[in-house]
């Protein structure tokens, strides 16, 4: 009988027994903030309280799981199933009651919440209740938060919306699938499933939102924006609406603005060395025009807040014309424009120059006529900032002339263009020393040979020393990942004399330019990223993710 329970066991865990000294060695000490509803789930509410166990985390074909008693045959019996159900191996964690009473409530914030929704709309006159009672409150334009507290559904949204803030995600994805609507939080860039709720719930908390975002809740043929606020903790966030018709119904995506942690400090942005020392050059010039490139949700509008607020002061006249305007920064004039009613970057910038303003920031630069009007009013004495979707900083340039700006006048107002990705950081509470191969090495070190030795030295890194690389083995706080926040990597160019001479002579040739950035020392994307990872910022992975470098598929190709 006990070689029975020995061999379970070991099935469970790998070659591993799940024996108490095994147990002790992972403990956890504290409940995670947020578990994704999806994981919870796994193992239902009344088997956890039965047998003191919980599901608390998943990191590839590992489930992680609390147990207060990890000897507990039954248990163990019951983890067993799980594992052959769910095709994973289980790590078990020791924990004090304390901490899985604390564990249990996840339970009732997110299952209890989404089984009395269901229940309450099983009834499809409750529905048509809540239905036309929403529909009044709409006409009347009212945006409460308080309206409806005691319906289920009402609960089952603030549950959603607390866990992701919780959480820190930037975004909550409501989406309908085959044959249900399922809940997705992006955090640090990457989507992850949170709740899985029966379709003919979607409906029902769709409307919801929009009751929040003060969108027509019957317009279901046409996408709609909106915004609303919420408290959190002492704490205003803002929430951005957006809904779009799709295949199956309604698509609810909210971006959460969280004003604290959205714009930082020029230090929380990873600027380093030659990059730092040009921007902050650059952003002290009285006129001219600085753009950022990259693609949509690359951090391209936290960084030009930040940088605005370093100029924000008494003694300038800053003003913004968004699409739509993500967070409010006390001291600066925000526009929001309205394509809808005539109101667009175009005709907002030509109003705006007429505000006498010192700094003008420009969502983003879509067309011929945004161009040319960014371009004049960096010539007139604005220090201009925009962004531009191109894939390389170098790349705006050409961009900007195909749009019909004249060499010379482009010349004659960039300052500096700016390249922009994000890559997410090793979680510091699980960082541990990786080793890897001497083919992967090698090429690391070919991506950084050409670089200045001063440049690297600014990253404070030191050849002479032998290279370590690192990563996160996974725990609790990251959610098993390895990976906690994020980091950006730049490439910035400063407009020099020679690029100058360039986009004049050569109608900004690319390849020209590449020659001049290197020549000065600026460092690309890429080489920003590898000296990142060499000083243990953040992994090869992550940098190849997120550009065009390829350090270990030709190493595994090779294996």
């Amino acid at each position: 009988m006990k070689e029975d329970d020995d061999a379970k066991n070991r099935n469970i865990n790998g070659d591993v027994a799940l024996n108490k000294q095994g147990a002790k060695q992972n403990i956890l000490e504290e409940a995670p903030k947020n578990i994704a509803g999806n994981i919870i789930n796994i193992i239902p509410k009344e088997v956890a309280k039965k047998y003191g166990m919980m599901v608390f985390g998943r990191w590839e074909d590992i489930l992680k799981v609390a147990m207060i008693d990890p000897e507990d045959v039954q248990a163990l019996n019951t983890l067993n199933f799980v594992a052959e159900k769910e095709k994973v191996k289980i790590e078990i964690y020791l924990v004090s009651e304390k901490v899985f009473s604390v564990l249990l409530s996840y339970y009732n914030e997110t299952s209890e919440a989404l089984k009395d929704a269901v229940e309450s709309f099983k009834d499809e006159k409750n529905r048509e209740i809540f239905e036309e009672k929403n529909s009044k409150i709409s006409e009347k334009g009212k945006r409460e938060v308080e309206v409806l507290q005691d319906a289920p559904v009402t609960k089952l949204v603030e549950v959603i919306i607390s866990h992701a803030v919780e959480g820190k995600a930037s975004d909550i994805h409501i989406e309908p699938m085959d044959k249900d609507y399922r809940v997705r939080f992006r955090m640090d860039g990457i989507l992850h499933v949170s709740l899985i709720f029966p379709m003919e719930l979607g409906p029902i908390i769709v409307s919801r939102i929009k009751i929040l975002a003060n969108l027509k809740i019957d317009e279901k043929r046409k996408p709609q924006d909106g915004r609303f606020r919420l408290s959190f903790k002492e704490k205003e966030i803002d929430f951005r609406v957006s809904s779009l018709p799709v295949v199956g119904g309604e698509k609810i995506v909210m971006r959460i603005l969280d004003k604290e942690s959205g714009t930082s400090s020029i230090d929380a942005l990873g600027l380093t060395g030659k990059a730092r020392k040009d921007v902050e050059l650059a952003i002290k010039e009285t006129y001219g025009m600085i753009l950022m490139t990259g693609p949509t949700g690359s951090g391209k509008s936290t960084t030009l807040y930040t940088l605005l607020k370093i100029l924000n002061s008494e003694d300038r006249n800053i003003i913004t014309l968004e699409d739509p305007v993500e967070y409010f920064i006390e001291g600066m004039n925000q526009s929001q424009i309205k394509p809808e009613i005539g109101y667009t970057f175009a005709s907002g910038l030509r109003t705006i120059l007429r505000q006498d303003p010192n700094v003008i920031m420009v969502g983003e630069i879509r067309d011929a006529e945004t161009a040319e009007l960014a371009v004049h009013a960096a010539l007139t004495g604005h220090l201009m900032f925009s962004t531009l979707h191109t894939n390389t900083a170098i790349g705006a340039i050409p961009r900007l002339i195909d749009m019909g700006i004249e060499p010379f006048l482009l010349s004659s107002s960039l300052r500096m263009v700016i390249a922009q990705r994000l890559v997410r950081r090793i979680c510091e509470n699980c960082k541990e020393e990786k080793e890897i191969s001497a083919a992967v090495r090698a090429r690391i070190m070919d991506k950084i040979k050409n670089i200045i030795p001063k440049e690297i030295e600014n990253y404070g890194i030191k050849l002479s020393e032998e290279i370590k690389f690192y990563h996160g083995k996974g725990c609790e706080i990251c959610s098993g990942t390895g990976l906690k926040g994020r980091l950006a990597i730049y490439e910035a160019v400063p407009v020099t004399e020679n690029i100058k001479s360039i986009i004049i002579e050569k109608r900004g040739s690319e390849e020209l330019i590449k020659k001049e950035r290197d020549k000065i020392g600026v460092l690309t994307i890429e080489q920003d990223g590898v000296l990142k990872v060499v000083k243990g910022l953040t992994t090869i992975e992550e940098v190849e993710r997120v550009t065009e470098c390829n350090f270990t598929t030709l190493d595994e190709e090779n294996d």
